[in-house]
């Protein structure tokens, strides 16, 4: 049509590009605080094991300077993927227990000597510990052991990610 204009915005703002918009949100998640660069990545779900994990990653955490980086994993996977089917979705569940978690570390005395995060995740726990090591370039990871029927069944999370982790990963029986 000739004569046709667009219409700018009414707050005369640049239309939003969803292309730049991807770029930057994935550029912001890649960049993290100094602080916790070179950090220690530790998974904790609140379990015996993971506490365990967790005093020693924040021992560690001291004794090099850096930051600690605590991981839960809300495992959102279908019960299809336990069976060994491929999962058709991740199911979107909010997770409360991690808001729990949370409040209790806010509240925890032993973590005032280091600098901590909390970040959530869903899905594998194996792959989430890893990619967060990746995006934060973690010196090292650490996981409890598993001590149950259900570890020797399906093989446990401080193995797998053993096998696969492209940095050290530390065990905590």
């Amino acid at each position: 049509m000739a004569g046709h204009e667009i219409p700018e915005p009414a707050d005369r703002k640049q239309v939003a590009d969803p292309v730049s918009d991807l770029q930057a949100a994935e550029q912001s998640r890649h960049s993290c605080d100094p602080a916790f660069r070179h950090g220690v990545v530790v998974g904790f779900d609140g379990s015996t094991s993971s506490e365990r994990a967790l005093a020693y990653a924040i021992g560690m955490a001291r004794r090099s300077g850096s930051g600690l980086i605590i991981v839960h994993v809300a495992n959102r996977l279908p019960t299809t993927v336990w069976a060994g089917c491929e999962p058709p979705v991740f199911v979107d569940v909010p997770d409360h227990r991690t808001e729990v978690l949370g409040l209790e570390l806010a509240c925890a005395d032993y973590l005032s000597e280091v600098p901590w995060i909390l970040v959530e995740r869903g899905g594998d726990i194996c792959h989430e510990l890893e990619e967060v090591g990746r995006e934060y370039s973690a010196d090292a990871i650490v996981v409890g052991s598993t001590n149950g029927i259900v570890g020797r069944i399906f093989g446990s999370v401080a193995g797998r990610l053993a096998r696969r982790a492209q940095r050290p990963v530390i065990v905590i029986p």
